[in-house]
């Protein structure tokens, strides 16, 4: 058998481009689930708040409506009566369709979903094909749908069940009640299991919502392969490279700009990492970092180095240990001295030594200070 590793498994994970295609294309994280238990929930609260003061409003419509004198006949408007009858109930419909309306909103943004992708709502011919739909259906996302499901109607039915079988007497009692008081106790008894099944639509919702994101993640999974194009994609894209290379520059603005045009070498990996060190004989006490960067942000540094007329020198190990142990503006690390010093011994004789043909010496970094790319210790 082949230990060759199987580059169609998806054990990598996502890119942030990745990630954002997807979002673009509506692949966001979502749950039917918390949308339909906030939505309830908003329904509930405004029973159990807005509820006694809607019913006397329909009370009052309903008197209104039944009773009227010879003004009424004489000088009728029915826009006015229209209005009239409708002024009572406005206020808290609106009510209800503005907590139900924010209920729907806060759903997709408390999953960072929140936003419109035209997209995700463009025309897709797959979306017509029927082998597709019944793929869908069937599929294993089909039957988790089918099993969530008939778990919600379990859950809901056994505890709609509990409900009515504890409120059996009550109800039945209600016949032999005046109106009045039998509806306002009808109305609690409905407001208490509305809320009692919203917060049990809300326990479903937290089991649902981390199997959402742990699906979403298996979905947005790359292999090796993906990631290895995604980013040879983005290196050969030159509107990509124009992106990095000005944000390289807006770093190296003002006064990291003119730290490394003052520097006196400038070490590189040679090309992931480059460090501006400084040192004046006389001025500073020990070798100064004044500029250091990876990626586009150290090529930026080699550029001005090279229009300056700064040395540059490729020291990787040196170049890593620095970076990984020194912040802009700091002393080089003391177990570095010596390596340092033997470079910039080097560059105050580069006339000398170039046109004497001597190759850059060879310096020595402690094992303690040697860092692998990735800034793992020990490289």
């Amino acid at each position: 058998m082949s230990d060759a590793p199987d580059t169609d498994q998806k054990t990598e994970a996502p890119t942030e481009k990745r990630r954002r295609d997807s979002a673009e294309k509506g692949d966001v994280l979502q749950s039917r689930e918390l949308g339909t238990a906030l939505v309830v929930l908003a329904g509930a609260g405004w029973l159990a708040m807005a509820g006694p003061w809607m019913v006397q409003a329909l009370r009052d419509m309903l008197v209104r409506s039944l009773r009227f004198g010879r003004e009424d006949v004489i000088g009728f408007d029915p826009g006015a009566a229209f209005a009239s009858q409708l002024s009572g109930i406005v206020v808290p419909l609106f009510l209800l369709l503005f907590l139900t309306m924010f209920a729907a909103v806060v759903t997709p943004a408390l999953l960072g979903s929140l936003g419109f992708r035209m997209s995700a709502v463009g025309f897709k011919a797959s979306k017509l094909n029927p082998l597709t739909g019944i793929k869908r259906i069937f599929g294993t996302q089909g039957l988790v749908e089918l099993g969530k499901s008939l778990a919600k109607v379990v859950v809901l039915g056994g505890i709609g069940w509990w409900l009515i079988a504890g409120e059996v007497r009550s109800i039945t009692g209600y016949g032999s009640a005046e109106v009045g008081p039998a509806i306002d106790a009808m109305g609690r008894t409905f407001v208490h299991a509305v809320l009692i099944m919203a917060l049990a639509l809300l326990l479903i919702a937290g089991v649902d919502v981390p199997a959402q994101v742990m699906q979403r993640a298996g979905r947005m999974r790359m292999t090796k392969q993906e990631v290895k194009d995604e980013n040879k994609e983005s290196d050969g894209n030159p509107e990509m490279k124009g992106q990095q290379r000005r944000r390289a520059a807006e770093v190296l603005r003002g006064s990291a700009r003119v730290a490394v045009t003052e520097a006196t070498v400038v070490l590189t990996n040679p090309t992931h990492f480059a460090i501006a060190l400084r040192y004046r004989p006389g001025e500073d006490a020990a070798p100064t970092v004044v500029a250091k960067g990876r990626g586009e942000t150290a090529t930026a540094i080699r550029e001005l180095a090279k229009e300056q007329a700064v040395p540059m020198l490729s020291y990787p190990q040196l170049a890593r240990a620095i970076y990984f142990t020194s912040r802009s503006g700091q002393l080089v690390r003391e177990d570095l001295y010596m390596a340092v010093a033997t470079v910039l011994a080097f560059v105050f004789r580069l006339d000398q030594a170039m046109a004497e043909g001597q190759p850059q010496p060879v310096v020595d970094v402690p094992v303690d200070a040697r860092f692998d790319e990735q800034g793992k210790r020990g490289a």
